[in-house]
């Protein structure tokens, strides 16, 4: 279930008495109808990103709770599927901070095969229901990834947006890593996100840490 590359890191929280009623809440939550992203796309960050590989860790929320959204990474959908408000305005930021087109798609794993974790401190939601699932264990779970992260000797770039992402703060020890904060991407916040560079900001602390660059283009699936 757990990626092999996290299980030294993260092995000690299966055995935790919460991540068992955890799992027995989400078993029965999906018996009673959709929750999102599928079984074997709960852990599709960590899958993704293994622990060693980590240079940039984006915080999201919970995952998107549309049917066929949501595959594990936070911010980004199945290809296919029409990019969200919140993508949207990332890549508007990205294409005037770095210069690089607005991709036709959502789909965010060229990132997270780069070293980009997209983790969302809720890791399932029932369909139709956002936050349905939060306060049921995964942020325990996920400050954990966090606090894993934060606990190498290979520093990191944390990247904060919003009051929620920003309240992970505590876990992070800003004497050896970097952190990069700002507002939300959603539409809501979108004034004070949009022209806040965050992307140049994480390239500088990417090489600062002696890492290699993050390549933020995402390539068009010709499609609408």
């Amino acid at each position: 279930m757990l990626p092999e590359s996290w299980r030294g890191a993260l092995g000690g929280q299966l055995s935790e008495p919460y991540f068992a009623e955890l799992m027995e809440f989400v078993a029965k939550e999906r018996a009673n109808g959709p929750v999102h992203p599928p079984e074997d796309e709960v852990f599709a960050a960590l899958a993704a990103t293994p622990y060693e590989d980590v240079k940039v860790v984006v915080i999201g929320q919970d995952p998107y709770h549309g049917a066929g959204q949501g595959h594990g990474l936070c911010f980004s959908v199945r290809p296919g599927v029409r990019t969200p408000p919140s993508l949207r305005n990332i890549y508007k930021e990205m294409k005037e901070d770095l210069g690089h087109p607005v991709p036709d798609n959502g789909h965010l794993m060229p990132w997270a095969r780069q070293g980009v974790l997209l983790l969302n401190a809720v890791l399932t939601v029932r369909e139709g229901e956002p936050n349905s699932h939060k306060g049921r264990g995964w942020e325990k779970f996920t400050d954990a990834v966090i606090r894993a992260v934060s606990g190498r000797p290979d520093p990191a770039v944390f990247v904060l947006w919003g009051a929620y992402a920003q309240k992970k703060l505590p876990l992070i020890d800003e004497s050896r890593h970097a952190v990069v904060k700002g507002a939300h991407p959603s539409p809501l916040s979108a004034k004070k996100f949009l022209g806040s560079r965050p992307f140049t900001r994480i390239d500088a602390a990417v090489a600062a840490q002696g890492h290699t660059p993050i390549d933020w283009r995402i390539p068009d699936l010709g499609r609408a």
